[in-house]
């Protein structure tokens, strides 16, 4: 098993020459991503009135010890855009733990101590963020370092393996250097990263939403609270910005835009494609707090004389709205609503059988005009999941969920 050090205890260990003579101290050291991410590749020594620059294969051996070289040719130190320094860059900074689904505060590092081609090196194993590694902090300097070893055995350490860390970085250009992904975060449920999104700072938040996918950003942008939506929007690029909203839902990219400034919300609009850009602007002409605000226009309806075998390809053809569906909408030659058939009723009758035949005896339905209230009275009384909302002609113009409803619940 692999020795651990901590960086509590690797920073002010000396570091000695080929003779055993001390000459400096360690001030910090510093992965480089870019070449291996898991790896010290330099080590900061503080000789004084400059720092010396060591790499890591330049170390003979790491331990409480100290640090002894087996190469003296020191160079000066100089700031590398492609370094990340632990003291400076990672510790006291707030990380994701993707694993936990959180963001945490790296208060120490704690390294394995492997032997490579001749010399020791330390890899990153783990961050540690709980109250052991504040102890180790606190104590250093005042207590020898096995000492503080031995007093925090009772206290149950609490860590994140470094494979599921991700640092935030705003900066671009310094993520490429950095060779920062976010590729992890895209594979979150929406909920969870949109709760990991809402405990950054503003620059953080549009960090991510800048960098990943333009789906998964979408998903998480519509979990978030309103306000915030609209800060993130306006953090971001126009382009990118108009990406994310056009893979969002229309209901919900015409609820995000309408928290913005008119102007900010225009700009957007016209960096979209023409269909998005066509159903959220109509969405956008409703009045706020009426059930044309909250509809969704992604629905699927077809003639009323259709039949089951008819659902079936429109299904098929429709894929990406299986997820959320319940219901299909019947329609007259002029869009006029006519019924609603339950999906599950497809799967109990012949190819060849009518929709109209299998719609539901009541068919309720709400115009554009209605008040929310009116609409979340309606689903509490009727126990819906979803609800046709009509034009003044009769004509099917959306379809409210009960998704919308919860989401109206939670904002007040």
């Amino acid at each position: 098993m692999a020795e651990l050090l901590y960086f509590t205890e690797l920073v002010g260990l000396g570091v000695h020459d080929l003779k055993g003579r001390r000459i400096g101290r360690l001030a910090d050291a510093a992965l480089v991503p870019l070449i291996d991410s898991g790896r010290i590749d330099r080590y900061l020594v503080g000789g004084g009135w400059a720092w010396l620059t060591v790499r890591h294969e330049q170390v003979r051996s790491i331990s409480l010890d100290g640090i002894h070289l087996r190469d003296e040719h020191l160079t000066p130190y100089h700031d590398d855009e492609y370094m990340l320094r632990i003291a400076r860059d990672l510790l006291d900074q707030q990380i994701i733990d993707v694993d936990g689904r959180k963001v945490v505060r790296v208060n120490d590092v704690t390294f394995e101590i492997h032997r490579e081609n001749g010399c020791e090196v330390l890899r990153v194993l783990e961050v540690d963020v709980g109250i052991r590694s504040i102890f180790r902090r606190l104590s250093q300097g005042v207590l020898p370092r096995r000492w503080i070893r031995r007093l925090q055995r009772p206290v149950a350490p609490n860590s994140i393996r470094w494979e599921h860390c991700n640092i935030v970085e705003p900066d671009p250009r310094r993520r490429l250097r950095l060779n920062i992904s976010y590729r992890m975060l895209e594979e979150m449920h929406p909920a969870d990263l949109a709760d990991i999104v809402e405990e950054l700072a503003p620059e953080e938040r549009g960090a991510i939403f800048e960098t990943i996918d333009s789906e998964a950003a979408a998903d998480a942008l519509s979990e978030v609270d309103p306000k915030m939506q609209a800060s993130i929007l306006e953090s971001l690029e126009t382009g990118k910005a108009a990406e994310i909203v056009e893979e969002m839902a229309p209901d919900e990219a015409a609820d995000a835009l309408a928290e913005l400034e008119e102007a900010t919300s225009e700009e957007i609009l016209e960096e979209m494609d023409v269909e998005p850009k066509a159903e959220v602007r109509e969405l956008l002409e409703f009045e706020q707090d009426t059930a044309g605000s909250l509809m969704n226009t992604e629905y699927i309806a077809l003639h009323e004389n259709a039949t089951v075998a008819d659902a079936m390809d429109a299904l098929k053809g429709n894929q990406d709205l299986l997820e959320n569906l319940s219901t299909l909408f019947l329609i007259d030659q002029d869009g006029v609503l006519k019924g609603a058939v339950p999906l599950g009723r497809l799967f109990a009758v012949p190819a060849a059988a009518r929709l109209r035949e299998l719609a539901a005896g009541t068919l309720l339905h709400v115009p554009a005009g209605e008040k929310q209230n009116r609409v979340v009275e309606t689903f509490d009384k009727y126990n819906l999941l979803n609800l046709p909302v009509t034009d003044e002609e009769g004509r099917l113009a959306g379809v409210i969920t009960a998704d919308d409803i919860i989401s109206v619940l939670r904002q007040r």
